[in-house]
This record gives structure tokens, C-alpha cells and sequence, in this order.
């Protein structure tokens, strides 16, 4: 795997049974198709994405809002403790070749604007529908396809 392609998936720390099982298998999908992920490396869907990821022999990048490398969840294997906070939300994007939003709240939506802004392609699945350059999707396996597919043609 060439660790310089980074996928980021953001989302709710906090989230429901079938939103994790569901990022889980993002992050699997990513993995097996050789892209690392990179997510604020806490609970909830960062959790559930660096767990699939990890599970299938990926990279799992997670920049930490505090300073404490051990906050972050078990699944993640580089970790960043940034001491920034909500501003992390912007070394998540910047070091996303594409991202794939999952479910979320305002932090989530902190992180789309971002994209929007920088003009980093963005993945809905169950999230925020904000602007006509989110591209929704309905399931895990096309989330990942077109994560993947628009990361490619930005390069």
C-alpha cells in the first residue's frame, strides 16, 4: 500500500449500531483497495472506521484534538496529538485525497464546509445535505467506489 493515499471519513463519536457496523465496512473496503484512512481518532465512527481498516492490513492515521497520543481509539496506528481541538478538522481535510462523511453533527459539518472549501471531494452517506457538491450515496460499497474514483480524477 502506498501510504501517502489517504481517505478521510468523518462522523459522530457518538453513533448507533448499524452506523458502525456500516463504517466498519468502509474502512475494510478502503483498506482492501490499498487506501489508508486518516479520522479525528476517537470513538463512534472513527472508531468503527480504524477498526475495518485495521482488521484488513490498512493504514489508520488519527489526528487527535488534545495532546495525549493515548486518547485515541485502539485501531489506530499513527497517532497525531495536535493540541488544536476542533482546528485538527483541518489537517483531516488537507491530508484527504477524498472524504467520506458518515452520519454526524456540527463537527461533521465543521468538516464538510471545510472540503467545500478546499475543494476536497466529498462522500455522503446518512450525513449533512448542505450543497450540491456532496455527493450522497446509499450504501458502504458506493461510498467507497466514489470516495476512491473522485480521490483519482483530483489528482
Amino acid at each position: 500500500m502506498n501510504p501517502q493515499k489517504l481517505i478521510g471519513v468523518i462522523g459522530s463519536r457518538d453513533c448507533d449500531r448499524e452506523t458502525y457496523d456500516r463504517a466498519v465496512t468502509v474502512g475494510r473496503l478502503l483498506a482492501e483497495n490499498g487506501w489508508g484512512v486518516i479520522c479525528g481518532g476517537l470513538s463512534g465512527v472513527m472508531e468503527a472506521v480504524c477498526k475495518g481498516a485495521s482488521d484488513a492490513g490498512g493504514l489508520t492515521v488519527g489526528v487527535l484534538p488534545g495532546d495525549d497520543p493515548q486518547s485515541a481509539n485502539p485501531f489506530v496506528q499513527v497517532r497525531i496529538a495536535t493540541g488544536m481541538s476542533i482546528a485538527r478538522n483541518v489537517i483531516i481535510v488537507r491530508s484527504s485525497s477524498a472524504v467520506i462523511a458518515m452520519s454526524g453533527g456540527a463537527g461533521t459539518l465543521s468538516e464538510i464546509a471545510h472540503c467545500l472549501q478546499l475543494g476536497v471531494p466529498v462522500v455522503g452517506l446518512d450525513t449533512h445535505d448542505v450543497s450540491q457538491d456532496i455527493v450522497h450515496v446509499t450504501s458502504p460499497e458506493e461510498a467507497v467506489d466514489k470516495a476512491i474514483s473522485l480521490a483519482e480524477r483530483a489528482k
